[in-house]
């Protein structure tokens, strides 16, 4: 163990005496945080030791099963790999057993210290080192879309949206940007920023979205991309446990309510060279941005097909993706223009960038975000050039052209030696593995739906 980690792990614990115990969490394929709590006797020996989680960890699916098709299960002997702390992620968690609970990030490596190829936050940090090669660095901010529901299902066992704690009243409208929804629901908004704060988690707005019972919390910018991404997962962890607490559920699954908007994860991008200067920017202020904002458009673009398994990582992520319900489908881009994929937002030169909005709530953040600077980085690299830019209504001018099939998903992922070569071929090999044989569970379910249009019918 380091002077600092040592340093870092004691210091907590003076400060907090009276934490008990310690989550030690990772993130999974799908994002799930997984780990193992240990008492606060134990935590110096974490920082200094490590602790052995099973490789197999990352071929779990959704409901926890170990995926054997990965090769991480059984065919190797489910072996042990060591998982040591992000510096910088301990952190109490308030919302838990009156604030006596704590939580610190881990991250898998080999036996010899180096990255273990399949654990998400090392994938992006594969990714981020060519653009450090490069003498760049991206900046990025996370915006989570959300649910509340309430923790009673309707009549026919389905979720519905909560009742206001002021009112008592159940959403049942819009509401998009109000004030009054978010009054309505302070106290709950209040703990969260309360339980940020004590975090350090960087929160910059909150909003009321365009469906009832919706929100937004967005990130502050952040020219650490792991970092940034450490950040959003223990977001969702906290957002999901303050609403516990109120009496709340908090889903990020992309699709809850069939005719309602789905929950979306959007991400601003830039990128920094050496000397701090954002390359998005125009030299001159040209309206069209950099040569560099051009080539890092073009990538995204050309990837974009080939990224929606990462974008779009379960079942109910593709039925997000329908016309009306403000998701893109096509891959867009323009100047300060919502209906399209890729938004560069107004405002001042020097924070030219680029915002990605086709991504769910539930992709896994690391992934997401690899699978973006990959393709920026193909941009860049290869000075790719974009189509014109779209004005308008991008919905109405562009067909849908982006895959809503899963299992067509999977395979231009597969399939993509750019998104191969970025993110590591034994990596893609275990995650299209995992995500098929999901697919292929679901695929055996039948759905009430199918029973009441089917059954008597054909």
């Amino acid at each position: 163990m380091s002077s600092s980690a040592a340093d870092e792990a004691r210091t907590f614990l003076e400060q907090y005496p009276d934490i008990h115990s310690i989550d030690l969490l990772i993130s999974d394929l799908n994002g799930v945080l997984r780990g193992k709590r240990i008492p606060r006797s134990n935590l110096e020996k974490a920082y200094r030791d490590g602790i052995n989680l099973p490789a197999s960890l990352f071929a779990l699916d959704i409901n926890g099963n170990t995926i054997e098709e990965t090769g991480l299960g059984l065919t190797t002997g489910d072996g042990d790999r060591v998982c040591h702390p992000i510096p910088g992620t301990l952190m109490p968690s308030p919302w838990l057993r009156q604030g006596r609970q704590a939580q610190l990030l881990m991250t898998m490596v080999e036996e010899d210290g180096s990255p273990f190829f399949a654990d998400p936050r090392q994938v992006l940090s594969r990714v981020l080192q060519r653009f450090r090669e490069a003498g760049l660095r991206p900046v990025v901010a996370v915006e989570l879309e959300f649910y509340l529901l309430d923790r009673h299902r309707d009549a026919l066992g389905m979720v519905q949206p909560p009742c206001s704690p002021l009112s008592g009243e159940r959403a049942s409208q819009s509401q998009l940007y109000s004030i009054n929804e978010l009054d309505e629901y302070a106290d709950f908004l209040e703990d969260i920023h309360s339980a940020a704060l004590t975090q350090g988690l960087p929160l910059d707005t909150a909003l009321k979205e365009c469906a009832p019972g919706q929100f937004e919390i967005n990130l502050v910018h952040c020219d650490d991309a792991l970092a940034a991404c450490d950040s959003a997962v223990l977001l969702k962890r906290l957002i999901k446990g303050v609403a516990l607490a109120h009496g709340f559920e908090a889903t990020f699954m992309a699709k809850p309510y069939g005719n309602e908007a789905g929950n979306g994860t959007h991400v601003h991008i830039s990128v920094l060279d050496a000397r701090g200067h954002n390359i998005f920017a125009a030299a001159n202020e040209a309206p069209l941005g950099s040569p560099a904002l051009q080539q890092a458009v073009a990538g995204l673009l050309e990837l974009m097909p080939a990224s929606m398994a990462l974008f779009a990582p379960n079942l109910n992520s593709f039925r997000r993706f329908q016309p009306g319900l403000y998701v893109p489908m096509a891959p867009t881009w323009g100047f300060d223009n919502r209906t399209v994929a890729l938004r560069i937002p107004s405002g001042a030169n020097d924070a030219r960038r680029i915002e990605h909005r086709v991504a769910g709530a539930d992709a896994n953040p690391y992934l997401l975000l690899a699978g973006l600077l990959a393709a920026i980085d193909h941009g860049l690299t290869h000075r790719l050039t974009p189509p014109p830019a779209m004005s308008g209504n991008a919905y109405q001018q562009c067909k849908p052209s982006l895959t809503n099939s899963w299992q067509q998903a999977l395979d231009l992922l597969a399939s993509c030696e750019v998104l191969t070569e970025a993110l590591g071929q034994d990596f893609l090999r275990v995650f299209v593995a995992n995500r098929r044989a999901e697919r292929a569970q679901a695929m055996q379910a039948v759905s009430k739906l199918e029973y009441d249009w089917y059954l008597r019918h054909v």
